[in-house]
């Protein structure tokens, strides 16, 4: 079996292609990487449903009250947001509030060493469960349609990963929850019907939102506030997403969005680049943390 590969190589030419040919995004990169592999198109997609099951356990594991980290500053979070839920108090509604407690489950369980697929990082894998999880279970989407969108979510991060990076420590959150914000939005504009042009909005208008999100996590743990950024990237996702098929554009092209972001990242210090060495890390409470964990700063 030959290495696999992704042969587009901007969102332009993804969207352009899917114009040309009359097909959804997530039909041409199924195609793509069934070529790639040299495996059907029946065994690429039966991956990605296993890939989707995993997802779907993780939102369930990570929704137990006594979830903890390993280090013991995060747990509970997801439990809490869904009592929330369940008491019908609030503010946004089931459908944001089911998303962010779907989000806050998967990166939750990340941290207590649980399961998870990393989409496109472990740091960032609570983004694109949470939003199209909820898409099938508040919408109610087939599962099929579900797991194609993962494939339309997938060609933007292998996108973002020829023409930038998905790493924290390269290119800071931006690149971890930023893109996964960016994944997250294609996939549900691909399931809300949206066109091939306004999933590249989306893509646009959410990773814009995110530029210059620095990666500076408390004790270099992926826990503070990493677990709480992937909930503001799933609504980050869908606030692009609503905006995209309202037929609002982004005036700056996602794929130059794509390398604003990578010339972002290459401006910002080494201390904002999962280093712990700035930000949030670098506060007070941030380094007696640290301290009470590792016994020093």
């Amino acid at each position: 079996m030959t290495k696999p590969f992704f042969k587009y190589e901007s969102i332009a030419e993804l969207t352009d292609e899917a114009n040309r040919s009359g097909r959804k995004i997530s039909d041409l990169v199924l195609e793509d990487q069934s070529l790639s592999t040299e495996l059907q198109n029946v065994s690429v997609y039966q991956k990605m449903k296993d890939y989707y099951r995993d997802m779907q356990n993780s939102v369930r594991e990570g929704r137990r009250a006594d979830l903890k980290s390993i280090s013991g500053l995060t747990g509970g979070e997801a439990h809490r947001m869904d009592e929330s839920i369940q008491s019908g108090s609030t503010l946004t509604g089931p459908f944001l509030a089911g998303a962010i407690c779907r989000a806050l489950a998967v990166s939750g369980l990340n941290a207590a060493m649980g399961r998870i697929v990393a989409s496109p990082t472990a740091g960032s894998c609570g983004i694109l469960p949470a939003a199209v999880i909820t898409m099938q279970e508040d919408r109610k989407i087939s599962e099929d349609d579900c797991i194609m969108s993962l494939f339309t979510a997938s060609a933007i991060g292998m996108v973002i990963s020829k023409k930038a990076t998905l790493a924290g420590a390269e290119g800071g959150c931006q690149a971890e929850c930023g893109s996964a914000s960016a994944m997250a939005a294609a996939a549900v504009t691909e399931l809300a019907g949206g066109t091939p042009d306004m999933i590249s909005n989306a893509v646009a208008i959410s990773l814009k939102c995110c530029l210059g999100l620095v990666c500076d996590p408390v004790a270099g743990l992926v826990e503070i506030p990493c677990i709480k950024r992937n909930a503001s990237g799933v609504t980050n996702a869908f606030t692009a997403a609503e905006m995209a098929l309202a037929g609002i554009t982004s005036a700056i092209p996602a794929d130059e969005v794509i390398d604003a972001m990578k010339q972002i990242g290459n401006l910002l210090p080494v201390s904002l680049k999962e280093t712990a060495g700035g930000g949030l890390a670098a506060t007070p409470t941030g380094r007696r943390l640290q301290k009470e964990i590792f016994g020093k700063e």
